[in-house]
């Protein structure tokens, strides 16, 4: 009869994500995971699978809550107000997890040799460009953005603009800095 287990998966997954998030893919070792993760090398393997298996599923973990907390984060909000919201979320340095965004994390460090991780960072970068698309689309119907903006255009501004903040966010601890560049991108929508 199979052993119950002994541990809350969700909960061990936020702990590898974690570390994976802080330390990347290639510098966290398998015994670093299960120390961090509090479970035993068999029960990782059993639950997991492999390190790499692990590493997608927080992946995808990471970027299904992260598309459900912009639905509901945006819902409701005027097309300014939802534009801005994903800048302000971009730009607050981390507080529960390390700062940055984990699905760049996973771009700047695997996509390039990782076609599976490559694909996840794909889907949410075009989650993001079709949520901002969308948007600006439904504020241009309501008249409160122009219909001469380029929506498709300024989507792939903006999502690339969202991606080089989470990357700043990183390193910066200028917090002007990051407001400016935030005020600079929502000037584009006046």
């Amino acid at each position: 009869m199979a052993r119950a287990k002994e541990f809350d998966e969700d909960a061990v997954l936020l702990k590898g994500m974690e570390l994976f998030w802080e330390q990347g893919y290639e510098k966290t070792s398998m015994q670093e995971l299960v120390s961090h993760m509090g479970i035993h090398k068999g029960s990782m393997y059993d639950t997991f699978g492999d390190k790499k298996a692990l590493y997608i599923r927080a992946l995808k973990r990471y970027s299904d809550k992260l598309e459900q907390s912009y639905k509901l984060r945006i819902d409701g909000l005027s097309a300014k107000e939802a534009i801005g919201m994903l800048f302000e979320r971009a730009s607050q340095p981390g507080e529960e997890f390390p700062s940055g965004c984990f699905i760049v994390n996973t771009a700047v460090e695997l996509a390039k040799h990782d076609s599976e991780a490559r694909d996840y960072v794909h889907q949410f970068w075009d989650y993001t460009e079709q949520l901002i698309r969308d948007v600006i689309i439904e504020g241009q119907q309501s008249g409160e953005l122009s219909k001469t903006l380029n929506a498709e255009w300024l989507a792939q501004f903006f999502n690339n603009s969202l991606i080089g903040l989470r990357v700043m966010v990183k390193t910066s601890t200028d917090r002007g800095k990051l407001r400016q560049i935030i005020e600079m991108n929502m000037s584009l929508l006046k």
